[in-house]
């Protein structure tokens, strides 16, 4: 029976973890789907609320996403959640907060490239544009713009390249360029997929003839925008939007024909609805609109009037190109009314403003860790007022559940102190009979515990004896694995650093060497053909030259027209002798590959941008050539001296002028120290042939952005829309 039992016990040891292992799995496996299950419902809750931006629900918009926000442990519910308060934000012209929400979601998203992933960057990098075009510092918008537009190509719909498309052009006609502006919207007007897209299109072509002054255009392709608008019955946030902006533009083109009633007329329409609505950008530029106008009918009170209300709400919501524009006006009107004292006290706010904007430009990263930096601080206090709330909370329930404890715990005792009497009584019973019987025993016993006691206490002395050097022992050893694990890791550390040092060292050697190899063996194919070929050919014409008296002159002619014709021939090759890889292929497919090839055999993550790509492709043959040796002495620079993970390149042709703008993230140098070694000499001499200029901006661990222009002596026609 026992050894049933032994049996029974072993194998009920065997089965356990199995059971236990097998109960886990189940408990994991309704845990994953109840996650799936509840990360679902976030992302159909956000995609819903999403809708009701630039309605009068946007509000639900704002606490549904901030609340999933707090609480989600997924990345595609808090990537959703940012560019959902990211657009918010943008709506209601909070620049700052869209810039935050913004900048977060393109640090959530790192370099992830999976579908979900390269639409949340689409949106971020508009949410940042946008934001900065709130702000009226465009040059940022553009950059940001022409970062989205990347991701954009990449997507199969084409529906958000299209709108950043138009977003970009609307910021070429803020900085005056209106030819860039003309080319992309007449791309703009090729996608015909959303008539609401043409629509807004419309309104962007209108504002450009508005700032070339063709007013009579710009109010016709105004007016049909205004067709669509009130054909359109959705009455959502961005139809609204585009019927406010559509009228103050009308009232703007009216303006400038001289018809000012009529200017003032559509410029109340369109304040009532952004009034309304809390399109406080647009509200801004209506108001200012209002005052231009009462300003032009000499009625200089009510454009005050107008002109004060528009500041308040630019100067809550940091609108500084439009206080630039408000304060000008201001002057304007107190130097009308021979109020110089008022006029000089605006026109030093407007150039106070102007210098904050350029500041801002320059010390923008500043800032935005500064915001970054502030609404962590404060999600931070939030959180932690939260965790002392729920200890507190826990403290009273654990005092409540100890109280209740503490009761069970007597009435236990009570019970315990009851049985404990009856069992004494019985026992004491028990053992007044029994006590007879063990004396009689108790002296035998004595005699063979004293016995087994001695027994026990010399093997129990002789085991202690040998445990005591068997636990020194173990213990030693176990340290010496310990100390020859680290020095094995730390041998393994040094080794990897060589390793990766040695290998660095070879491909910077083995692109120096194709290069110089490359170099050396063009310049000897040249002279040889220069030298030899041409020398021979010019005595054989000279020889020729000498025996024209005896021989046949038509032959002879014949003979030195043919020489002429190979000497030129070979005096051509030897002077142009280029590259086969930019004769054969486009310009920027070169380089891109050349940055691919680099990213391949390097630890370096690269990336290249060029715009517009064509064109590029298109420049001189020469000019081209020494850009890239240029780029190729920048990289070397790189691998050799910046210990940078990642590089970029960006061309933009802009007016005749190529601009090469050359970025790392390495350790950065002190300008006036580096500024002028041998790899910047020869930059710098490259550059003289093509006329080129280049600035370096780096720092000490910021990295190092070089950028340089050269103009392009064969300028490119735009194409008129």
């Amino acid at each position: 029976m026992l050894r049933f039992l032994h049996l029974l016990f072993i194998y009920g040891i065997l089965i356990l973890p199995f059971i236990i292992n097998a109960q886990i799995k189940k408990g994991d496996s309704l845990l994953v789907s109840e996650e799936v299950t509840l990360e679902s419902k976030e992302r159909k809750l956000l995609n819903k609320v999403y809708q009701y931006l630039g309605t009068k629900k946007d509000k639900e918009t704002y606490s549904t996403s901030h609340n999933i926000l707090k609480k989600t442990k997924y990345q595609k519910s808090k990537l959703q959640a940012y560019i959902n308060l990211g657009k918010y934000f943008n709506y209601k012209s909070q620049s700052d907060s869209a810039l935050f929400y913004g900048n977060n979601a393109l640090q959530l998203i790192g370099k992830r490239n999976d579908s979900t992933s390269m639409k949340g960057k689409s949106s971020a990098c508009d949410i940042v544009a946008i934001s900065y075009n709130h702000k009226g510092l465009f040059k940022e918008s553009k950059k940001w713009f022409f970062k989205g537009l990347e991701v954009a190509k990449k997507l199969k719909d084409k529906w958000p390249y299209y709108v950043k498309l138009n977003n970009l052009a609307n910021i070429h006609i803020r900085l005056q360029e209106y030819d860039s502006a003309l080319k992309l919207l007449k791309i703009c007007l090729e996608y015909k997929e959303n008539p609401r897209y043409i629509t807004k299109v419309y309104g962007s072509v209108s504002i450009l003839y508005g700032y070339e002054g063709d007013y009579e255009k710009a109010l016709l392709y105004s007016k049909k925008a205004l067709e669509f608008y009130k054909k359109d019955k959705s009455l959502t946030g961005l139809t609204l939007h585009g019927e406010t902006t559509t009228l103050m533009n009308i009232g703007v083109h009216y303006s400038y024909l001289g018809e000012k009633e009529k200017a003032i007329e559509y410029y109340n329409k369109a304040y009532l609805i952004a009034k309304d609505r809390q399109f406080n950008r647009t509200l801004v530029n209506i108001a200012i609109n209002l005052g231009e106008a009462y300003q032009d009918k000499e009625m200089y009170n009510e454009a005050i009037k107008k002109y004060h209300g528009a500041l308040s709400v630019a100067k809550k919501l940091g609108f500084l190109d439009k206080q630039i524009i408000i304060y000008y006006n201001l002057k304007m009107v107190a130097i009308a009314q021979n109020d110089h004292k008022s006029s000089y006290s605006y026109f030093e706010k407007e150039i106070k403003i102007k210098d904050s904007v350029a500041k801002l430009q320059k010390s923008k990263e500043i800032n935005e860790l500064e915001v970054k930096f502030n609404t962590l601080q404060k999600e931070k206090e939030i959180k932690v007022l939260q965790v002392e709330n729920a200890n507190r909370e826990l403290d009273l329930k654990n005092q409540k559940e100890a109280v209740k404890n503490l009761k069970l715990q007597q009435e236990i005792e009570k019970k315990d102190t009851q049985n404990k009497i009856l069992s004494f009584q019985n026992a004491s019973e028990k053992k007044r009979n029994e006590i007879a019987l063990l004396k009689k025993d108790q002296e035998i016993q004595e005699s063979k515990l004293a016995r087994q006691k001695s027994i026990k206490n010399s093997i129990l002395y002789s085991f202690l004896i040998l445990l005591i050097p068997v636990i020194g022992l173990l213990f030693t050893y176990y340290q010496k694995l310990q100390t020859q694990n680290e020095l094995n890791k730390k041998q393994e550390e040094i080794s990897e650093q060589k390793i990766s040092s040695l290998i660095k060292d070879q491909e910077l050697k083995l692109i120096k060497a194709s290069i110089k190899g490359q170099d050396k063996e063009r310049k000897r194919i040249a002279q040889e053909l220069h030298d030899s070929i041409g020398g021979n050919l010019a005595a054989i014409k000279l020889q020729l030259n000498n025996t024209v008296l005896h021989g046949d002159k038509k032959t002879i002619t014949t003979i030195n027209n043919q020489l002429d014709d190979t000497y030129d021939q070979v005096r051509n090759l030897s002077h142009n002798l280029i590259p086969k890889k930019f004769s054969e292929n486009n310009f920027c497919d070169v380089l891109e590959e050349y940055f691919n090839n680099i990213g391949g055999t390097t630890s370096l993550s690269t990336s290249f941008v060029a715009y517009p790509r064509t064109e590029i492709d298109i420049l001189d043959e020469t000019l081209q050539i020494e850009i890239f040796k240029i780029i190729q002495e920048l990289i070397t620079n790189t691998i050799k001296h910046a210990k940078a993970t990642s590089v970029e390149l960006q061309l933009n042709l802009v007016e005749n002028i190529i601009n090469v703008l050359f970025e790392d993230n390495g350790i950065g140098f002190n300008t006036k120290n580096k500024a002028t070694g041998l790899g910047f000499e020869n930059i710098k001499n490259r550059l003289k042939k093509i006329s080129g200029t280049f600035h370096i901006d780096s720092r000490i661990n910021r990295g190092t952005i070089i950028d340089i222009e050269v103009p392009v002596f064969t300028p490119i026609n735009n194409k008129i829309l």
